[in-house]
Order: structure tokens, then sequence, then C-alpha cells
């Protein structure tokens, strides 16, 4: 196994993280890898995966790309077995791929409510379900392993529209408490990560108007988060002493109000 040193504080680890292709995963890929962790990316754009993989290499850094949908559980078990034979498990997962469909309740917009559903709760326990077993073995060896779930300030606060998207993140932020209660005994940290806005993706995939003029007036308002941003919140999480656990932590832009 590496040794450790202060300039790649996760050399010997392996880092799995979930929605890579963009946005806050593609980042956190990169600075994990940057931090010296073995970094297996995972997401559906097996183009974006190969672009990725490609320019941490070229950085100095480790990765390989495992392209599924997490919303497909025999898939997510087959890559958590590649990660095993190849790489002899992870230690660090961190569980991003998401979606936000805003949309007034009355619309009934089933098929948006369902795709939240399926990949905000689904898929994020599908991933948990196929690799908590090796954090928890990772962490009988060297004495901790990382789970960091994706959720939002909309677990929290109230923003009409994301009725269906707020919930599902409370889901995420409930569940990682509880997981920690359980896994934290096993020496198996967990926390919940809850961004406010953060420019990504997900913003391109609101079809709403009025989320989306409520979107385009808070840019104009203020600056808002980068997916670095929260990568470094990630690298901070996993490199913390073995005896520290950051159950919940919220990064919010500074001109956001709630």
């Amino acid at each position: 196994m590496t040794t450790q040193t202060s300039a790649r504080p996760l050399a010997g680890r392996v880092a799995v993280v979930t929605g890579a292709s963009s946005g806050i995963g593609e980042a956190s890929a990169e600075h994990l890898a940057e931090l010296g962790a073995r970094v297996v990316v995972l997401a559906r754009r097996a183009d974006r995966l190969d672009d990725l993989v490609a320019r941490i290499e070229k950085n100095g850094g480790s990765a390989r790309a495992l392209a599924l949908d997490v919303t497909d559980v025999a898939a997510v078990r087959a890559a958590a077995d590649r990660v095993v034979a190849e790489l002899g498990g992870a230690d660090l997962l961190f569980n991003n791929a998401g979606v936000m469909l805003p949309a007034p309740v009355e619309e009934l917009a089933t098929d948006q409510w369902q795709r939240q559903i399926d990949l905000n709760v689904t898929g994020l326990m599908n991933v948990v379900g196929a690799f908590t077993p090796q954090l928890v073995e990772a962490a009988g060896e060297r004495g901790v392993a990382d789970l960091i779930n994706t959720s939002s300030i909309a677990a929290q606060n109230i923003f009409p529209n994301f009725a269906v998207y707020s919930a599902t993140k409370a889901y995420v932020t409930h569940l990682s408490r509880h997981l920690r209660a359980e896994l934290g005994a096993k020496n198996v940290r967990v926390c919940a990560i809850e961004p406010g806005i953060v420019g990504t993706e997900l913003q391109s995939h609101v079809t709403d108007e009025g989320a989306l003029a409520w979107l385009e007036g808070s840019k104009q308002a203020m600056e808002w988060l980068t997916p670095q941003d929260v990568a470094q919140t990630v690298g901070f999480v996993a490199t913390l002493p073995p005896r520290v656990n950051m159950q919940q932590i919220t990064v919010m832009p500074t001109g956001q109000p709630s």
C-alpha cells in the first residue's frame, strides 16, 4: 500500500464516484485523484468518462471508467465486483448521481417525479447496497472508510415547485444519519453534503418556466458555487483524521440567504 504524504493524503485509497461525467462528480473525481486516490468513475456517458480518465492520468493521477446507469442494479453490482477484482475494493464512495426536475405538483408531471425518485433514491440505494460491504471490509483493515452522499439545501429549506426533488434530498440526508449510526462503530464515516446553488448541468434539465425564472434571477443576484467548491469539501471530509466524522455539511453561496 502506498504511504500517505502531506501532498497526497489519499494515497493508497480507492475512491468510487458516481455521476462523474459532469459537474460535482467530475470535479470531485479530479480532486480525489490529485489527493492520491485511485479513482473509479461511474456514469452513463462513456465518452465523457473516457475524457475524464485521460485528463486525470495526464495530470499524474490514476483512474478508470465504468459506464453504467445507477438505476440498473445488476450493472451496479457488476461494477462493484470489478472494483474488488481489479483494485481490491473501495474505501471511499462518493454517491453523487442525481437529477433535478422541478414543476408545480398540480401539473402531475408523474414521469418527472418517477425519474427523480428512481435516480436520487433508488439509484443511490443500489450503489450503497453494492459498495457498503467493501467499505466495511476496508475500514476493518485500515481503520477508516468513507461514504459521502450528495444531498442539497433543499433537504432543509422550502422551494416552491421543487417538492419532489426536495423530498428525495431529504431522504438522502436522513438516510445518511441513520447509516452513520449503523456504520460508525465499524469505522465507516458517513457524511451528507448539502450544497446550495451550484452551477452544473442540473439547471439545463429544468423545463418549468417558474423554476427557470427563479434560477435566472438568483444567478443575476449572486455568485453561484462551482463544482470545484464542493469537490474541495469532499476532499476535506475524506482527509480528516479517522476519529473525525463530519456528519452533515451545508455549503452555500455567500449571497444565497436560504
